[in-house]
């Protein structure tokens, strides 16, 4: 029994292929939109590349890329075919590319919900990301002279002025370990001998933070040296007192801008899953409204569409043993191939 079997007047075809028409440039729209989102996203994550430990996320405008090319090209697809299917000139040529059609139009809302799911589970993997690149960040700062870390400094402090943040957690990530190169440290002086002394890795760590993390917006001058130390300062009490530094980590921001990021890419793809799905169903209505239609002269007569020519586990049954079959052959044409072959 047919699923979902409707009469189909002219009239209520002729809407139909109007509304598939229009149905096809708004998911052209929609898959343009959402491949412009996958590039964006693609390029913010390459600007951080840098800051980040591996290339996971990139998954996920990979996706959303895909989803809107070939979005937007079965949108196009799909309105030429809408605007021939009352015209049996033109009409029949596309009966071959139908069953392609469909096929990559399933493909494409599969893609859609792929889209969808790594938009939302992809959080706690790029939160490790931004944690291990960010505390690598930190931690190569000072080797400005070293081939491949060379550029570690100059990322950090755009990025930290960029977002308005400092550190990986919080600003005293700065304070566990030496940013300041040995080459700008005067080893004669006792402070950074008592220093270097005072720690078990020989290392010279301060309670200080890169110029880069300092608020512009504070009326005081910037305390990034001896932070902690409220006798270094005139009227400062580090306890008490609103730091001129920012005090967010930087991990914190970039998760949050990179979720919304994410979360716009993920309504994108909703939507088109969700104009895709209609596309799909309108156009599987029209197909089948007009198979039945060889003429010119029939073409104003009534006909009947459905959704699938059988129920939907007939339907899927037929569509298994039809794989299984095809196997066969396949496996007996393996066979006979090998047989000729030793003979």
């Amino acid at each position: 029994m047919a699923l979902f079997k409707t009469k189909f007047t002219f009239q209520k075809r002729v809407k139909l292929a109007q509304t598939l028409w229009l149905l096809s440039w708004v998911s052209v729209l929609i898959g343009c939109v959402s491949f412009g989102l996958g590039i964006f996203l693609k390029v913010q994550l390459w600007i951080h590349n840098e800051v980040m430990d591996n290339a996971v996320a990139h998954a996920v405008p990979n996706t959303v890329l895909t989803a809107g090319l070939v979005g937007a090209i079965l949108g196009l697809m799909t309105g030429k075919m809408s605007q021939d299917s009352l015209d049996m000139a033109k009409y029949p040529r596309w009966k071959t590319f139908l069953l392609p059609y469909f096929f990559i139009s399933i493909l494409s809302c599969l893609l859609c919900l792929a889209a969808l799911f790594l938009s939302i589970v992809m959080r706690g993997s790029l939160e490790e990301s931004l944690k291990i690149g960010l505390r690598n960040g930190i931690r190569f700062y000072k080797d400005t002279d070293i081939p491949g870390r060379c550029y570690q400094k100059r990322t950090m402090d755009k990025l930290q002025m960029d977002f308005q943040c400092c550190g990986n957690n919080h600003y005293k990530d700065w304070f566990e370990v030496q940013w300041i190169s040995n080459r700008y440290l005067d080893f004669s002086s006792k402070d950074v001998k008592d220093r270097i002394k005072s720690n078990v890795d020989g290392r010279y760590l301060t309670d200080g933070v890169p110029f880069s993390c300092c608020n512009p917006n504070s009326p005081r001058p910037c305390i990034q040296t001896q932070i902690a130390n409220n006798s270094a300062h005139y009227s400062y009490s580090y306890q008490s007192d609103e730091l001129n530094i920012w005090v967010k980590g930087c991990r914190e921001v970039l998760l949050s801008y990179y979720t919304g990021i994410m979360a716009t890419n993920g309504a994108a793809v909703t939507l088109y899953f969700l104009i895709q799905g209609s596309v799909l169903v309108s156009m599987r209505f029209l197909q089948t409204s007009m198979d039945k239609i060889t003429s010119a002269e029939d073409v104003g007569t009534d006909s009947e569409g459905f959704l699938l020519e059988k129920g939907l586990g007939e339907t899927i049954n037929s569509g298994l043993e039809k794989t299984r079959a095809l196997f066969k052959l396949s496996s007996s044409a393996e066979a006979g191939g090998g047989e000729a072959t030793s003979r």
